[in-house]
């Protein structure tokens, strides 16, 4: 009886050339980090140093660069905020364009491992920024 309820709660999915059980209690989580393990940890890496360079930035610039002055308490001060984190997003991208599509060599010292980690940290502040959770 316990191996019919457990076939109950399993699927089986065909993926290309592999098949794969999944349980259908089992989360978005638990599945990826089942079936992709080192590319989980690698994502959890990865998010560690952004949040690290991150708050070095914020030690030395400061909220203000983000809030341009404002306290964000008002639908145009966000506006303004998410204006500005669209200029850095679109420099971030301009940057790759160079680097990556057009080839260009890295001659600042921002080398595309950077530009990728300044980009995705741009785009978390832009979230806490919209959560109305900046400098709180």
């Amino acid at each position: 009886m316990a191996e019919i309820l457990k076939e109950a709660k399993t699927k089986v999915v065909h993926r290309g050339e592999r098949t794969i059980k999944e349980n259908k209690e089992e989360t978005a989580i638990q599945y990826c980090e089942r079936l992709y393990p080192q590319t989980c940890d690698e994502f959890k890496v990865i998010l560690d140093e952004m949040y690290e360079t991150f708050c070095k930035k914020q030690r030395n610039y400061g909220p203000g660069n983000i809030s341009v002055g404002t306290t964000l308490e008002t639908k145009d001060d966000i506006k303004l905020s998410l204006n500005g984190l669209w200029f850095r997003m679109n420099d971030k991208i301009q940057r790759l364009k160079q680097l990556v599509v057009l080839g260009q060599p890295d001659e600042v010292g921002e080398n595309i491992q950077d530009t990728y980690e300044d980009l995705s940290v741009y785009g978390v502040i832009a979230q806490i920024v919209q959560r109305k959770k900046w400098a709180k």
